[in-house]
């Protein structure tokens, strides 16, 4: 097991069963002894951008449901520290949070391509060892993040491509039947 570090994947069971992180793949953006936050990288939102932004280039950005906490809040990962100040890097050249004004802006002004900058509404959140007890039980399988793998693939391909890329054992779980007793 890896330790638990900013940047570090959260890969869901095959098995897990709760519905808000079924076949989930989880950005980890803070770790401390308070708590962890994160945002799923692979559910796509039921709803657009546009909807919760004005910004006219926004409709061209998938839209992500970061999780089950404060499901009315928008937050953004990104690789445009260059363009967006005021951001957290988090691990290698991936930012969480910076100057949203200048991000509305670039998006008013096309300059941000999707696979730059996602955007999540809620985040997934864990309270003081919490999450150590769920990795503990299996819910988890914790790996290295990688940028193409947050920003450069396909979001039904990622909770696949992040197994694949363990080889092993954890390649054979893509494979998995959601329902082991339907086998």
């Amino acid at each position: 097991m890896l330790p638990i570090l900013p940047g570090t994947l959260l890969i869901s069971d095959p098995f897990l069963k709760d519905p808000n992180f079924l076949r989930s793949v989880i950005f980890l953006c803070e770790h401390q002894d308070e708590g962890t936050v994160g945002f799923i990288i692979n559910k796509l939102h039921d709803e657009p951008l546009e909807n919760f932004i004005t910004a006219k280039g926004s409709r061209h950005f998938p839209l992500y449901y970061g999780g089950p906490v404060a499901s009315n809040t928008l937050h953004f990962i990104h690789q445009c520290p260059d363009l967006i100040s005021e951001g957290l890097e988090i691990k290698d050249g991936i930012f969480w949070g910076g100057d949203f004004e200048t991000v509305l802006t670039l998006l008013n002004a096309n300059a941000l391509k999707p696979n730059e900058i996602k955007f999540f509404i809620g985040y997934s959140g864990w309270s003081e060892g919490q999450l150590e007890a769920e990795i503990e039980t299996k819910s988890w399988i914790t790996r290295q993040s990688t940028n193409e793998l947050i920003f450069d693939t396909k979001a039904e391909q990622i909770w696949k491509n992040a197994l694949k890329e363990m080889d092993g054992e954890y390649k054979q779980m893509i494979h998995y039947p959601l329902d082991p007793q339907l086998n």
